[in-house]
C-alpha cells in the first residue's frame, strides 16, 4: 500500500497467532482509531513472510470500490482478483456492503482465503457475523492511542506538558500530522464527530430527531463518569420542555455505543455479584472528541482523569464495571483472565477526608486482588495499608 505508519506492536502480537488460519479476523472500533492502518500493517507483515501471497484489498471509503454494494458484487470482484495460490483478503469498512456476511460465509465454506476486515459498528460485526459464522470469526477491538502510543506517535517525552496535550486533544492517530493547537485540532475533530454521528448513527439507524441526538451527546459529555439513567435524561429533557420517552433515550444510547463513540459501564454489587439494572456511567472513546463538543474545561479534570483510567483499563483488555459495596463505590473494577483490579481515580488527595474516602472505599473490599488509587498528586508512590498510590502519568504507562 506504500503507506507510512508507526507499528502498533501490541495489536500485531494479538493478531499474529491467527494469521494464515481459516478464521475471519475482524477489527472493530470507532471511526479513525486506526483500523485501516492495522490492515496495512498486517499486509506488510504477510508480504515480508510470504512474498508470493496475493493480497486483495477493498476499501469502501475509496471511490474506486463504490460499485461494490452487494455481496454478489463483492464475490465477483474477489473471484476476478483471486489466483490459484495464496489469497489474502482485506476489506475495509465492510458494513458498507449489504449482506456482506453471506459473501464471507461462502468464501469460508470454499476455503483458500485468509480474511481480514474492519468495521465501525458493533452490531454488524458482532451480532450478524456471530450468527452466520459461529466459531469462524475472531474480533479484535482497536482503540485510540494509549498515552504511551501518544508519546511515540508525536515523538515527545513523558512530562506534565505531554500529559496535558493528551488530556486536551485525545488519541486519534492522525493528529500526529497536525499542529497540536486548538484551532487546528478541534476543527479536525469536529469533522470526525460529524462523520461518526451522521454516517455511523443517523444514517445507519434512520434517526430523524438529530437535534435530540446532538443534545444527548452534549448531555453525556457534561455528565461523563456520572450515574445516568434513561429516566434521568428524560426527566431532564422535560425540564427543558422537550418530551422524549425513556425507551427512545435507551435506543439512542445504544446506537452511540454501537458506533464505539461512547462506552456504557454498568454497576456491580461486589457482595451479591448482581448487575444493577438502573444507573450506568458513560465514558468517551476519545477525549478530544468530547472536548470538540463542549470545549476543554479545567473544571472537568476529575471527569477527564476517570475517562483516561477507564480507557487504559479497556485497552489493556479488562472488562470494566463500577463496583458497589453498600454505600461505598469503587470507580472501576477490572476483570481479565480470572484476575481483578480495583481502581479509585481522583484529582488530588488534598486532605484526610479525601484520603479516607478514596483509600477507605478500597479497604472495604475484602479480597487479595490488586488495589490502586490513581491521582495527580506530585508525590505519590508506596502504599497505604496495602493499597498502592500511583500518579496518573505512571499509571498510564503501566502494563497492567
Amino acid at each position: 500500500m506504500n503507506k507510512k505508519y508507526i507499528t502498533r506492536k501490541h495489536y500485531i502480537k494479538k493478531i499474529e497467532p491467527f494469521i494464515g488460519k481459516d478464521i475471519i479476523k475482524v477489527f472493530v472500533g470507532q471511526r479513525r482509531v486506526g483500523k485501516s492502518y492495522m490492515l496495512y500493517q498486517i499486509m506488510d507483515h504477510i508480504k515480508d513472510s510470504h512474498p508470493s501471497a496475493n493480497c486483495i484489498y477493498i476499501n469502501k471509503e475509496l471511490d474506486e470500490f463504490s460499485r461494490i454494494k452487494t455481496h454478489e458484487e463483492l464475490l465477483r470482484y474477489i473471484k476476478d482478483k483471486s489466483t490459484a495460490g495464496d489469497n489474502r483478503l482485506f476489506i475495509d469498512e465492510i458494513q458498507e456492503i449489504s449482506d456482506f456476511e453471506r459473501a464471507l460465509r461462502s468464501l469460508t465454506a470454499e476455503g483458500g482465503y485468509d480474511i481480514y476486515c474492519t468495521g465501525s459498528n458493533a452490531d454488524i460485526l458482532s451480532g450478524e457475523l456471530a450468527t452466520y459464522l459461529a466459531g469462524r470469526a475472531v474480533e479484535f477491538r482497536i482503540f485510540g492511542l494509549t498515552y504511551e502510543e501518544f508519546l511515540l506517535f508525536h515523538d515527545i517525552e513523558d512530562s506534565d506538558e505531554s500529559l496535558a496535550k493528551f488530556f486536551r486533544y485525545g488519541g486519534l492517530p492522525y493528529l500526529r500530522n497536525l499542529e497540536l493547537a486548538d484551532e487546528t485540532v478541534f476543527e479536525y475533530l469536529r469533522n470526525i464527530y460529524s462523520a461518526i454521528l451522521y454516517r455511523d448513527v443517523v444514517a445507519r439507524y434512520g434517526i430523524r430527531n438529530t437535534v435530540f441526538l446532538e443534545n444527548l451527546v452534549s448531555y453525556l459529555a457534561d455528565n461523563t463518569g456520572s450515574l445516568v439513567s434513561a429516566k434521568k435524561i428524560s426527566d431532564f429533557l422535560k425540564s427543558q420542555r422537550v418530551k422524549i420517552s425513556p425507551n427512545i433515550v435507551l435506543d439512542y444510547l445504544s446506537h452511540l455505543a454501537s458506533a464505539f463513540f461512547i462506552s456504557r459501564v454498568r454497576r456491580t454489587d461486589l457482595r451479591g455479584k448482581k448487575i444493577f439494572e438502573i444507573g450506568e456511567k458513560f465514558y468517551f472513546e476519545d477525549l478530544g472528541l468530547r472536548h470538540s463538543i463542549i470545549g476543554f474545561r479545567h473544571g472537568d479534570i476529575g471527569k477527564i482523569i476517570e475517562n483516561l483510567v477507564f480507557h487504559h483499563l479497556r485497552t489493556a483488555g479488562y472488562v470494566v464495571t463500577v463496583g458497589k459495596l453498600g454505600e461505598k463505590e469503587i470507580d472501576f473494577v477490572g476483570e481479565k483472565g480470572g484476575e481483578k483490579i480495583y481502581i479509585q481515580a481522583a484529582y488530588l488527595i488534598a486532605d484526610d477526608s479525601a484520603r479516607d474516602r478514596e483509600f477507605g472505599n478500597l479497604l472495604a473490599v475484602d479480597d487479595n486482588f490488586r488495589k490502586i488509587v490513581v491521582s495527580m498528586d506530585a508525590v505519590t508512590g508506596g502504599t497505604y495499608r496495602g493499597i498502592e498510590h500511583i500518579t496518573l502519568r505512571d499509571f498510564l504507562r503501566m502494563r497492567i
